[in-house]
């Protein structure tokens, strides 16, 4: 009876043993997916979000205020729907990527216009964010004690080249996009620590810069180009340099940027991949296409200071079509709902729109280009023009003003 027993328990104890391992290995499996899915997240609100809030205050100024609040609204509700269309259309198709589906409604020449302006979108923005790191950083070397702001090491050049190698170039080589999952999860808290610095300025500094005259207007002949470009600007053009709270934001800002990069060369790495080598790469090709691209925008950025026409040209050019244009077309060949359904005639009323974007986008970018007036001091930063301005201010007040502008983050 005891030997049975013993048997027994022989018998069991390799079971519980294999049923404690699945556990384990399920909690692992679990864990991982969690994981995962947390980085997604994280990667969506870096890209979707990210340092691009910075920039809505200028795409408001293009549209006018009351009109780039609702065009903001109505953007958002469009690419919504446009990403609804997507999903329906890959139903349809029995696809699962954009690309195939595009492929599928329209054949390679679909493809390959999706492809080209897939790879351009994310490119561009590699670009303007090199040149915003070293516009941004350089101004923020400068203020450091006893460095002479004409030093080769602080400029813009020197800087973009250092942020390559030091740290977009490192991070742009990882394989699977989950791994910057925690480097996206930094960019989103210091771009709420960013918000949280213009807000802190809005309330010392807004009542005493001058008001402008058409700052209520509804809309402005702009409004056009706000769409397309509603991220770009750099609203702290708008602070003076020896604000050392603004100069903690700038770093930020920069940093940012640096953060987000990442995430705009995996997606034209992806489109390379997915064009030339059949959607995988070797880990040699890998390598070389990642250094390549980071290259060749490095180049541009440093040889291009003003991006402002280029990226109004790239939301009409590319943002548009991608948006608006490409999922309407795709639904509308696919679907067999009645015409009256609310999904095709939401899609005929997108896809006309989108073409006018694109086409009076591309019109005003060339024949109305924006200023490049980047790391021009502001008229309120000179307390020459600021007693010219507020000539009702009294002299308190203007010390105190002045005083405003030059608060350090560390007191």
């Amino acid at each position: 009876m005891g030997y049975q027993g013993q048997k027994t328990r022989g018998v069991i104890a390799p079971q519980n043993d294999l049923d404690d391992k699945e556990s384990l290995i399920s909690e692992h499996k679990n864990k991982g997916k969690t994981c995962r899915q947390s980085a997604a997240v994280f990667n969506v609100v870096n890209s979707i979000i990210g340092s691009g809030i910075i920039g809505l205050p200028y795409s408001m100024k293009q549209a006018g205020f009351p009109l780039g609040i609702l065009l903001l609204f109505w953007v958002s509700y469009v690419t919504d729907f446009s990403l609804v269309l997507l999903i329906k259309g890959g139903a349809l198709s029995g696809t699962d990527t954009y690309q195939s589906l595009v492929n599928k409604t329209f054949g390679f020449p679909g493809y390959l216009l999706l492809s080209v302006l897939q790879f351009l979108y994310p490119f561009i923005a590699m670009i303007s964010y090199n040149i915003i790191t070293g516009d941004t950083l350089s101004k923020v070397f400068q203020r450091i004690p006893g460095v002479d702001p004409e030093n080769l090491f602080i400029g813009r050049r020197f800087i973009i080249v250092l942020s390559t190698v030091a740290f977009t170039l490192p991070l742009s080589l990882a394989k699977d996009i989950a791994k910057l999952g925690k480097i996206s999860l930094i960019s989103t808290v210091l771009t709420t620590l960013i918000l949280g610095i213009v807000m802190a300025r809005v309330i010392s500094l807004g009542p005493h810069i001058p008001k402008t005259e058409d700052a209520w207007v509804f809309a402005k002949p702009n409004a056009i180009q706000a769409v397309g470009v509603m991220s770009f600007g750099d609203l702290f053009e708008n602070y003076c340099r020896n604000d050392d709270l603004v100069t903690f934001g700038r770093f930020c800002y920069g940093v940012t940027v640096i953060l987000t990069y990442p995430i705009e060369c995996f997606v034209t790495r992806e489109v390379i991949a997915s064009v030339f080598f059949g959607g995988n790469l070797s880990s040699v090709f890998h390598i070389i296409v990642t250094v390549v691209l980071i290259t060749v925008a490095t180049l541009v950025s440093s040889v291009i200071d003003c991006l402002g026409t280029v990226l109004e040209l790239s939301g009409a050019l590319c943002a548009a079509p991608l948006i608006f244009i490409i999922p309407s077309a795709c639904y509308l060949k696919l679907s067999e709902e009645p015409r009256t359904h609310s999904d095709k005639i939401m899609s005929c009323v997108m896809l006309p729109i989108g073409a006018v974007v694109m086409v009076v986008g591309f019109i005003m970018a060339v024949t109305n280009p924006q200023d490049c007036t980047h790391g021009q001091e502001m008229f309120y930063c000179f307390p020459d023009n600021f007693s010219l301005t507020n000539t009702s201010v009294s002299d308190f007040q203007l010390t105190t003003q002045l005083s405003i502008l030059n608060i350090s983050v560390f007191q």
